[in-house]
């Protein structure tokens, strides 16, 4: 039996288009659309402004899945861990941060990752599948519902889960249907897409109408470092990946974030500091330490108070802009690089899957 289309995978186009071909009229996807994504309903009965006809059209020719919150954790900080349950029973992890100064939903892309990056957890788990538009934007209609936040502003960071730019087709569709007037309205300068430099796919994010704030895990100054800390780094090296952030269209009053895992006796010296600084001097930059968030499994250490304060003064002091990030949801392994959900095991041709 096939499955039905899933409206949470309609852009309001598409919609349109399928709502005239069944003989009703265009507007209603905006309907369908504010119902879905502002007053936030689960099931077509409830869009009770629609006609009953076209209800019932549409629930025999649509499905709306909704991902199901199976665990929720606290932390002691005020973050918040939902473990979220997909229709084909895989499950992913988002993040609710309050106060950074926005409040922030940390949102998945993939189940797992191909990265690989060893210093992550969540590379460890390998790529089990790319997430789909509706179940990338599906995890903000949950948490929206959860933490009762419909009429909240919020900002969404896509460094959960995955590597947003090797899901890219449907990374893009889900910003798409998140700005769209007519549901969340999300403007993209509040979205901000994190991804180690796969250079095509960030190429062609340089020609995207909606364009999210970028921030580049970078982690190391030079390819002998990173090649050991983020394998693609072995196919897309420093050089590279700076030369096509030099080329990206940034708006005005707008930088580029480099995100920088700080690994104890690894890439915390002062040398490696102001090589950091070397490298993106005269960029719109600004760079983001990231002392480590130390795990099982993570064969690395975080660096001291001391060493993390005199990376950030040297990278400063060079004149690059400079904040520390401050771990949030340590204690229930909510924090960066600790997003892991163990024992889903990969189809055949998922194993074989490779970064592109």
């Amino acid at each position: 039996m096939m499955s039905l289309p899933d409206l949470v995978e309609q852009e309001r186009p598409a919609l349109e288009a399928a709502l005239a071909e069944l003989g009703y009229p265009r507007f209603h996807a905006g309907q369908v659309f504010r119902w879905i994504y502002r007053r936030g309903v689960t099931d077509v009965d409830g869009m009770t402004d629609l006609p009953r006809e076209l209800r019932s059209t549409l629930a025999a020719r649509f499905c709306l899945s909704t991902p199901a919150v199976v665990q929720r954790e606290k932390s002691v900080d005020g973050t918040e861990k939902f473990a979220l349950r997909l229709s084909d029973g895989r499950v992913i992890e988002s993040v609710f941060i309050p106060d950074t100064p926005a409040m922030t939903f940390c949102i998945s892309t993939q189940v797992g990752c191909a990265m690989a990056c060893s210093f992550c957890l969540t590379g460890k788990m390998g790529l089990v599948r790319n997430l789909t538009a509706g179940e990338i934007v599906g995890q903000v209609r949950v948490l929206v519902a959860a933490l009762e936040m419909r009429d909240a502003s919020y900002n969404i960071v896509l460094m959960g889960m995955g590597e947003p730019l090797h899901n890219y087709d449907e990374t893009m569709k889900a910003l798409r249907i998140l700005a769209d007037e007519q549901g969340f309205n999300l403007p993209p300068r509040r979205v901000t897409l994190s991804t180690v430099g796969l250079l095509p796919a960030l190429e062609r994010l340089a020609r995207e109408p909606i364009m999210p704030n970028l921030a580049i895990s970078l982690h190391a100054p030079t390819d002998a470092q990173r090649g050991t800390l983020v394998p693609i780094n072995r196919k897309y090296g420093v050089a590279e990946i700076i030369a096509a952030c030099k080329r990206f269209p940034l708006k005005k009053r707008s930088r580029i974030t480099f995100e920088y895992v700080l690994l104890a006796g690894v890439n915390d010296s002062p040398e490696d500091a102001r090589r950091l600084a070397r490298l993106l001097a005269g960029m719109k930059a600004k760079v983001n330490v990231i002392p480590l968030n130390a795990a099982a499994g993570i064969p690395f250490e975080r660096p001291s108070d001391e060493a993390i304060d005199r990376f950030a003064r040297i990278v400063a002091e060079h004149g690059v802009t400079v904040s520390v990030r401050k771990s949030r949801g340590r204690d229930i392994r909510a924090a960066c690089g600790q997003l892991i959900v163990e024992g889903q095991k990969k189809s055949a041709g998922q194993q074989l899957a490779v970064v592109l």
